[in-house]
């Protein structure tokens, strides 16, 4: 395999050019509506949640997920792809609802806008929103899992200009209001209930940036994935916005970019996860440190691990949003190695098998085959 075709670490090691395929993704049917709303006619407009849309659709369909997209859809347009989804969904093993745009919350109701809602009144909802109710309810059929994931907590400017039939009881709230999913459904806010989520000034807000830097990590269980998320929004917005998901899962674990491979650990929260080794031992050839440069939609990142000889390890990446940084031990020794993050992914574990070729070592772990350089540094 070319070179340039591994992208990877020892605790993120994912082989971009040579992901796995489709079929090998799903476990079985996936279904997913997509939708990014910021051309609103009544409103300003929003920047992002096209931009949002488009590459999140673009993630689901490489994992296996056959996705409808729709950019500023009205509200018959987004009636019309939610029956369509429900219909999909029914016995498919997944079925997922992303929507980007505004959410508001009235009379403890919550509603997802299309772009050509007026709203003048609080009673106008029902005609010209979307209730989240009814958008739960068609992920609700699923096998394993029904996913909704809104960035739709923004500042409402529809809130502000609405004239209420009743007023203490109707007045809307900052961002979208708290639920009970049942059954197998995940609803994820960018924002948690009650506050409101940054729409950001790059391509993608923070909620979407995060959730696309995760939600393709293989071997990762899906509540875990969002945890990821949840950390890298708050890192991002220096704990300004704090992501939430709603819902109670059984104990089967869910993976959306397939399961970890055979033999290996799963991620465990610090309380269970193994302890480090006391005594680790490090192949001399491994001592040093080691590179890669890795592609993303935001252009290459260089990555960067430190490997010392008492068996600890530093890694960083450049730009620093790219990945977060961590250390911990690491023992490798006979082709073998397994790491334990203590500081930055505290609680995190992984293990594989190497080889070494002068300057280059070729690493596999649970999450995938990788080829990283020696560094000058």
């Amino acid at each position: 395999m070319n070179r340039r075709e591994f992208v990877s670490g020892l605790t993120a090691a994912i082989a971009f050019a040579g992901v796995a395929s489709t079929a090998e993704a799903a476990e079985g049917k996936r279904v997913a509506l997509v939708i990014g709303n910021g051309a609103y006619r009544n409103v300003p407009a929003l920047l992002n949640p096209p931009n949002d849309a488009s590459d999140i659709a673009a993630a689901l369909k490489r994992l296996g997920f056959t996705v409808s997209l729709a950019t500023n859809a009205s509200f018959d347009e987004m009636r019309r792809s939610l029956i369509a989804l429900g219909r999909d969904a029914a016995g498919a093993d997944m079925a997922a609802v992303y929507f980007a745009g505004h959410g508001m919350e009235i009379n403890g109701e919550n509603w997802l806008i299309p772009v050509d809602a007026d709203l003048k009144r609080d009673t106008d909802a029902a005609n010209e929103a979307i209730n989240l109710q009814s958008v739960m309810q068609q992920v609700s059929n699923t096998t394993s899992l029904g996913l909704v994931i809104l960035d739709a907590c923004r500042n409402n400017p529809f809130a502000a200009k609405m004239n209420r039939s009743i007023a203490t009881r109707a007045a809307p709230v900052s961002g979208l209001g708290r639920i009970e999913p049942v059954g197998n459904v995940l609803v994820a806010y960018a924002a948690r209930d009650g506050t409101t989520a940054l729409d950001g000034d790059a391509r993608n807000s923070p909620f979407a940036a995060a959730l696309l830097r995760n939600i393709e990590a293989p071997g990762v269980e899906v509540t875990f994935m969002f945890r990821n998320v949840r950390d890298d929004v708050m890192e991002a917005t220096r704990n300004e916005q704090q992501p939430f998901v709603y819902g109670s899962l059984s104990r089967k674990a869910i993976y959306l970019a397939g399961r970890p491979a055979a033999g290996s650990e799963q991620a465990l929260p610090a309380a269970v996860s193994p302890a480090p080794p006391r005594t680790p031992t490090i192949d001399p050839a491994l001592v040093g440190t080691w590179e890669i440069m890795v592609p993303s939609g935001r252009g290459q990142s260089r990555w960067i691990w430190q490997i010392m000889g008492d068996g600890t390890y530093k890694f960083h990446a450049e730009p620093q949003r790219s990945a977060r940084a961590h250390e911990g031990t690491i023992t490798a020794a006979n082709g073998h190695w397994t790491l334990h993050a203590i500081r930055g992914l505290a609680g995190y574990s992984d293990a594989g098998v190497y080889e070494i070729h002068d300057a280059l070592a070729v690493i596999t772990g649970k999450l995938g085959t990788g080829a990283w350089k020696r560094s000058a540094e």
